[in-house]
C-alpha cells in the first residue's frame, strides 16, 4: 500500500472518533494491554509526561516539548487530533513520523490487530509508543485522547501528570457535571507521581484533592504556585510574562487563554527541575516558550495566516475555549470583523453563539466531517442569536468569500471547530498560502 492508501485503510477499518463521535469510543484498556504485551511494553522504555484536560492540552503539550527540546533532550510528542496529515499526531523533536514507518507498521501488524477490532486511537497510540521506544526518545509528552481514567494512554506511569482544566465537553461519555468529568480526568493520577492542576475551580478542586490523597499523588495547583506574576499581549504577537523565578519570558502563542496554560507549564517545569529531569536554566525555558511553533509544528492556536486583511484561525471548539476567544475577538481593532464559523454536532453551539460578537459579518459553513452541523442549521441558530450572515457549503468557499469581501484593514477569524480549521489549513496548503 502507498501511504495514502494506508491512512485510508486506518480510517475505514477502525472506528474514528473525529469522524463518527461516540460510536468510536471503546471503554476499557484490554485492547491497549494486548498491544502493549505484543510489542514488549514499549512505554516502559522512555520517560513521559501525561497531559489531560478539557482545553489547553495541545498548547501545554507542545510548549513542554519545546522546552525539553531546548534543553537538548530527544522528545516524543503524541497529540490528537491531527489537522491536515495523520503524521502530525506522532513527532520526535518536531519531525513527524515517516510515511514509510506508518505503511510498514500496518502491513506487518494487521494480522495481529485486525482480530482485536481496535479503535483508531488505540491503534494510533500503540504505533506512537512503539515508535518512541525505537527512536530511543529521552522523554515523551503524551496527550490524553478523551477523559483519562479509561483512555488508552493511561498505561504509562509518567514523571508528572497534568490536568489543564475542566469544562463541560463530551458529557455523553464523561458525565454531565464538572465533578463527574473531573473524576474521569483525575483517573490519570498515580501513586508518587506529582500532578499539576492548571486551573482551580470550586466544583472540581475537591475532586482532585480527594483523589490525589486516596491515590498518594502529590497535588499542585498551578495558580497557588505564584510563579506567573503578570501577562500581557504583545503588539508584535505572542505574550509577555513576568515570573517569580524564571524572569521575563516571551511566549510565542498569542491566545488570551495562554496565560493559564503558561502558569501550568511553569508549574510542571518546577516539578521536572525538582526531579532532576530539567535543568534550572531560565534561558532554555525562555527559548522553549518563544519557539514552540518552529520546534514542534503546532498550528491552529490563534494562528495568524496573513495580513491586510488579517486572518486568524483557532481550534477552540467548546464553551470553555470560547469564553477566552470571544473576549479576544471583542478586543480586536479593525474596520470590519468577518467570522467564518461552523461546529460539530456534539458541542453546545447555542451557548457558543451567545458569546459571539453581534456586529460581525458571518460566513456560516460546515467542515468536511460527518459530525459537522449543516451550514443551514448553523445559520438558523446564528439568526436566533442576532448574528447576520450567509451560508456556504464548504469552509473553502466561506473563507474565499470572506477574503473577497474584506478590505485591507478588516479582520477575518476562522473557527468554531478543529475541523473547520483543518479544512482551512488544507485549503491554504493547496493554494500555496
Amino acid at each position: 500500500m502507498t501511504y495514502q492508501e494506508t491512512v485510508d485503510y486506518l480510517y475505514h477499518c477502525t472506528p474514528v472518533f473525529e469522524k463518527i463521535g461516540v460510536g468510536a469510543y471503546k471503554e476499557g484498556l484490554s485492547t491497549t494491554l494486548a498491544f502493549d504485551e505484543h510489542f514488549g511494553h514499549p512505554h516502559r522504555q522512555f520517560r513521559s509526561i501525561h497531559v489531560a484536560g478539557t482545553n489547553g492540552k495541545g498548547s501545554v503539550s507542545h510548549s513542554l516539548a519545546s522546552i525539553l527540546q531546548a534543553q537538548g533532550l530527544k522528545v516524543g510528542l503524541y497529540t490528537s487530533p491531527h489537522l491536515v496529515d495523520f503524521r502530525e499526531r506522532i513527532r520526535v523533536n518536531g519531525v513527524c513520523i515517516g510515511e514509510q514507518y506508518v505503511v510498514d507498521f500496518v502491513e506487518q501488524e494487521r494480522a495481529f490487530f485486525e482480530p482485536l477490532h481496535p479503535s483508531f486511537f488505540e491503534l494510533t497510540t500503540a504505533l506512537a509508543f512503539k515508535y518512541f521506544a525505537e527512536q530511543h526518545v529521552d522523554i515523551a509528552v503524551v496527550e490524553v485522547g478523551l477523559g483519562g481514567r479509561l483512555d488508552c494512554t493511561n498505561i504509562i506511569t509518567p514523571e508528572v501528570s497534568v490536568i489543564t482544566n475542566i469544562s463541560l465537553d463530551h458529557t455523553e461519555l464523561l458525565g454531565g457535571t464538572l465533578e463527574l468529568i473531573a473524576a474521569e480526568k483525575a483517573g490519570i493520577m498515580k501513586a508518587g507521581v506529582p500532578v499539576v492542576i492548571g486551573e482551580r475551580q470550586e466544583a472540581t478542586a475537591p475532586v482532585f484533592t480527594s483523589t490525589a490523597a486516596r491515590v498518594g499523588a502529590p497535588l499542585i495547583f498551578a495558580e497557588d504556585e505564584g510563579e506567573l506574576q503578570s501577562a500581557a499581549l504583545c503588539l508584535t504577537g505572542g505574550m509577555d510574562y513576568e515570573t517569580a523565578t524564571f524572569g521575563h519570558l516571551h511566549g510565542e502563542l498569542s491566545g488570551l487563554y495562554q496565560q493559564k496554560n503558561t502558569a501550568t507549564i511553569l508549574a510542571v517545569c518546577r516539578q521536572l527541575i525538582a526531579k532532576g529531569l530539567l535543568r534550572d536554566d531560565p534561558a532554555t525555558i525562555a527559548d522553549g516558550l518563544a519557539h514552540v511553533v518552529e520546534r514542534t509544528g503546532l498550528v491552529g492556536r490563534w494562528q495568524q495566516l496573513r495580513e491586510h486583511p488579517t486572518v486568524v484561525c483557532d481550534t477552540g471548539h467548546n464553551v470553555g475555549g470560547w469564553m477566552y476567544l470571544s473576549a479576544q475577538l471583542m478586543a480586536q481593532v479593525c474596520d470590519r470583523m468577518r467570522i467564518v464559523f461552523g461546529m460539530v454536532s456534539d458541542k453546545d453551539i447555542s451557548t457558543v453563539m451567545s458569546l459571539l460578537p453581534k456586529d460581525a459579518d458571518y460566513y456560516f459553513t460546515q467542515a468536511s466531517s460527518k459530525r459537522a452541523i449543516p451550514a443551514e442549521e448553523v445559520a438558523r441558530i446564528g439568526a436566533e442569536h442576532g448574528l447576520r450572515g450567509k451560508r456556504y457549503a464548504t469552509v473553502a468557499e466561506a473563507y474565499h468569500a470572506a477574503l473577497s469581501d474584506a478590505g485591507s484593514d478588516d479582520f477575518i477569524f476562522v473557527g468554531g471547530s478543529s475541523y473547520v480549521v483543518a479544512d482551512l489549513l488544507a485549503e491554504c496548503r493547496s493554494v500555496g498560502v
